[in-house]
């Protein structure tokens, strides 16, 4: 892939940047009390959903059918891609013992882990599909050298990174809740956000040999975090009686990552 290093630094720069936002979100475990505030949770849980379903339609689906308008059906990519994304977060929910820091108990087959261990495991799971967007959003820049795609996935790094810090104090506080220590609360709401420069970073490293299938695999990711959305932060951002917050915040979400992908990409 030409220019490999410059756009590998920028992956870096840019997860880098999302780790770095779920770290200050974890933060607020450090100054604040056991109890999570409800009002503040449901804010910060629709606010990321309104961010990733944005991400979802502009950084990933509009460019994979951009990518396979010349194919014979130029749906096809994208509509494929989608499916499988949603079918592999499904399968993952099965398959791993994971527990969800809004439910009364644990999902996936029975596990010995403690409550911790489950907890950050979810998290963990439905931050892969947020780092590979980006990694594949930088891979594409790559590959059409269009500095529009460039700013694009720029663009996509940063609003990851802003639905990161509220993400972050989401995994955090709960963690405190299961009477974790306030340092060790912090600590397991950074290492849930470590997977995404990983896998953001193995998808530039792995672009080469993708590079056929970029269609296919940014409407995998967008297939992934739509099912994140839509499983989790929607049903967990209203759980009680007082909706209104949580869908005025999904909209606010969705508007400011809306705004970032048109204006810087």
């Amino acid at each position: 892939m030409e220019n490999f290093l410059p756009v590998l630094r920028l992956a870096i720069l840019g997860t880098g940047f999302c780790f770095l936002m779920t770290t200050l979100g974890a933060a607020s475990v450090l100054f604040t009390g056991k109890k999570s505030n409800p009002l503040l949770q449901r804010l910060s849980l629709g606010f990321a959903a309104g961010i990733m379903t944005a991400a979802s339609v502009w950084s990933l689906l509009i460019p994979s059918l951009a990518q396979s308008a010349d194919e014979s059906i130029p749906w096809l990519p994208a509509a494929g891609g989608f499916v499988a994304g949603t079918a592999f977060l499904l399968l993952m929910d099965k398959l791993i013992p994971h527990w969800h820091p809004t439910e009364n108990s644990p999902e996936g087959p029975k596990s010995s882990r403690s409550k911790v261990q489950l907890l950050v495991t979810a998290v963990t799971l439905h931050n892969i599909p947020e780092g590979m967007a980006i990694g594949l959003s930088y891979a594409l820049a790559a590959e059409t050298g269009d500095v529009a795609s460039l700013s694009a996935a720029g663009a996509l790094a940063l609003g990851i990174g802003i639905q990161n810090i509220p993400e972050g104090a989401a995994v955090a506080l709960p963690l405190r809740e299961t009477g974790l220590s306030r340092l060790r609360a912090f600590a397991g709401g950074v290492m849930s956000g470590a997977v995404e420069p990983v896998f953001g970073i193995l998808v530039v490293f792995a672009a080469g040999a993708i590079q056929p299938y970029m269609p296919w695999l940014l409407s995998f990711a967008a297939g992934a975090m739509m099912y994140v959305v839509i499983e989790e932060l929607i049903p967990a951002a209203h759980l009680d009686s007082r909706h209104e917050e949580a869908t005025i915040s999904i909209l606010v979400g969705f508007l400011v990552m809306m705004v970032l992908d048109t204006s810087l990409g």
